[in-house]
């Protein structure tokens, strides 16, 4: 099979800096390949060399003849004068687009449905006013309802909910066309991709497989190869383990070599000893952390959360994830309120404990003097920190374990990129020995490596932790249990983790359900409303049938202009009547309940 792109001996450096080094590889029809590898080593270089959108210094690429390539950059080039009806699809009418099972799959998965209930005027808003995260999830629909040999996409994930991931990952599996991604997000990589390339020191080694496999084969070759980076060999031993141990889904991958696994792992234990550092956090917290009483939280008129009681105990290791607007950040800023200035929320009452000492990690990068040197930045909190087990670091060790390791400890925080600034806003965190820890979406623009690096550090430390993330793999591996904000004002408890999260959130869309609390009805008013919920779904059911016809017909008098046209009618008003029906189906479906 002949490969649709080709890189032969392609060199590319940037003023000093090699970034590609004689670099040779294809890609082939059918293949899904994730690529890795350390921020700055080139792995945006690479997928731009390969779309020729950036000229190479040495070697040469080819494009199989008549490619048809799509590419999503970090940066959009959407015309900010334009609708988003106008930049997705174009000129064509409502009836065409709208009827296309790939459009509305795709509308669907990204916005909540074909009128993007997100955006002020629906699909009618205008881009420019547009947030970064909007705009970037509107470049990524206009480029998958479009069919492509080939797509590449650069951190496509980036603003996407955890439900908006799964979506993502459910549609490029079942895509025909190659595809290319560039991502930190470990889980979208086990479910999507059949072949690894991770870029470091200008070259790209080739794995077969997805994530897991890829920590495999570096743990083998490591040891194999007998390095002396024994840090490094240890880091992905313990992430070994943790796929083996801590995710047995993950086995079930053809590339994934239980054998081979199970040797490189035999001596290795467990990647936290939960009973051990719920001890020390007893030791540094006492039996009080945070208890929330009857507690509402309100965001200006809405209320996110109501009646709200509930406990943080001392060692608890929380994920919290929701709908977005639900409440997670509001939740975590409401505990810090009461932490930090005594305030208490809009109703009910939290309390703090008396030895808590937190630190809050929140989604903004805190601005330092642009002079001052990152080691500086983390001595000026403390020259050495205790991270549990009696285990003690000075803030260069600490530097060196979050990737400043030699003159980069002596970089100007002006010179750092946004996720060499949020590594080190980290640190200072840490160094300053808290007992409970607040994350707020903590894996952004930090690369695998990083994650890797924190996720060792926080099998250590001993005190209370809640995370907020949509990185699944991250929230899977730092936390014991999961809470969810499903958007009903309400804080639960998920023993199925992230999976039962995403379980529950498809039954509420497919069920249309809605979060005002049903109206209690009479037996006889409940049997009257299932008769007529019965008619209505037999009236939906033949309007389904005649739009089926409407839009056999369209197809059937494409080139006649006045059939098309009263076909078209005919289209809007099947749709107006089925729009009026669902609204009585949902009112109809809450009083048979």
């Amino acid at each position: 099979m002949a490969n649709l792109v080709n890189l032969e001996s392609v060199g590319k450096a940037y003023v000093m800096r090699t970034l590609l080094d004689e670099v040779s590889l294809g890609v082939a029809e059918g293949d899904r390949i994730g690529v890795v590898g350390r921020n700055g080593d080139g792995k945006t270089t690479l997928i731009r060399v390969m779309a020729q959108r950036e000229p190479v210094d040495s070697g040469r690429v080819t494009h199989v003849g008549g490619l048809s390539l799509g590419i999503l950059s970090q940066q959009d080039d959407l015309d900010p004068t334009a609708t988003v009806r106008r930049e997705i699809v174009g000129d064509r009418p409502e009836h065409e687009w709208a009827g296309d099972a790939r459009i509305r799959d795709v509308l669907t998965g990204l916005f909540g449905g074909l009128s993007m209930p997100g955006f002020e005027s629906g699909i009618d808003s205008v881009i420019g006013p547009l947030s970064g995260g909007e705009r970037r999830r509107i470049a990524l629909a206009k480029l998958l309802i479009e069919e492509h040999d080939l797509i590449i996409l650069d951190e496509p994930t980036n603003h996407l909910d955890v439900e908006g991931i799964a979506w993502l990952a459910g549609h490029l599996k079942t895509r025909r066309s190659a595809l290319v991604v560039v991502t930190h997000d470990r889980w979208f990589l086990d479910e999507v991709c059949t072949r690894t390339w991770d870029v470091q020191g200008g070259k790209v080694h080739d794995y077969e497989g997805g994530y897991s496999a890829y920590v495999l084969a570096r743990a083998e070759r490591a040891r194999i190869a007998s390095t002396e980076e024994t840090k490094r060999q240890n880091l992905v031993r313990k992430e070994l383990a943790w796929l083996r141990r801590g995710a047995p889904a993950r086995t079930s991958k053809p590339k994934f070599r239980i054998e081979a696994a199970n040797e490189l792992i035999a001596d290795e234990p467990p990647p936290r000893d939960t009973l051990a550092l719920r001890g020390f956090a007893n030791a540094r917290l006492g039996k009080t952390v945070f208890e929330l009483l009857d507690v509402r939280i309100e965001t200006g008129p809405k209320i996110l959360l109501e009646h709200l009681t509930w406990n943080l105990g001392p060692g608890d290791r929380i994920g919290l994830v929701g709908v977005n607007g639900a409440g997670k950040t509001s939740l975590l800023r409401a505990l810090k309120d009461a932490a930090y200035e005594d305030r208490q929320p809009a109703a009910g009452k939290i309390v703090v404990g008396r030895t808590v000492k937190l630190a809050y990690l929140s989604q903004e990068v805190v601005e330092l003097p642009g002079t001052l040197r990152v080691l500086e930045a983390v001595s000026q909190v403390r020259e050495r920190v205790e991270i549990g087990k009696g285990k003690e670091l000075t803030a260069g060790q600490l530097c060196e374990q979050f990737g400043f390791t030699g003159e980069k400890q002596w970089t100007p925080v002006s010179d750092l990129s946004g996720g060499e600034r949020r590594r080190l806003q980290l640190l200072r965190l840490l160094m300053d020995e808290p007992n409970v820890l607040f994350m707020d979406e903590p894996t952004n623009d930090l690369d695998i490596e990083t994650l890797t690096q924190l996720e060792d550090l926080l099998d250590g430390w001993p005190g209370s932790l809640v995370i907020v993330s949509h990185d699944r793999y991250f929230v899977e591996r730092t936390t014991d249990t999961v809470l969810a904000l499903l958007g009903d004002r309400t804080l639960r408890m998920l023993p199925g983790g992230i999976e039962e999260y995403l379980q529950r959130r498809h039954a509420v869309v497919e069920a249309g359900a809605t979060a005002a609390a049903p109206v209690r009805r009479s037996g006889g008013d409940t049997r009257a409303a299932k008769k007529e919920l019965q008619r209505v779904e037999r009236q939906l059911s033949k309007l389904a049938d005649r739009e089926k016809k409407v839009h056999d017909g369209l197809a059937e008098h494409a080139t006649d202009f006045d059939k098309v046209s009263a076909l078209d009618a005919e289209l809007r008003a099947i749709r107006d009547e089925r729009d009026e029906l669902e609204m009585r189906w949902l009112e109809l479906a809450e009083e048979a309940e």
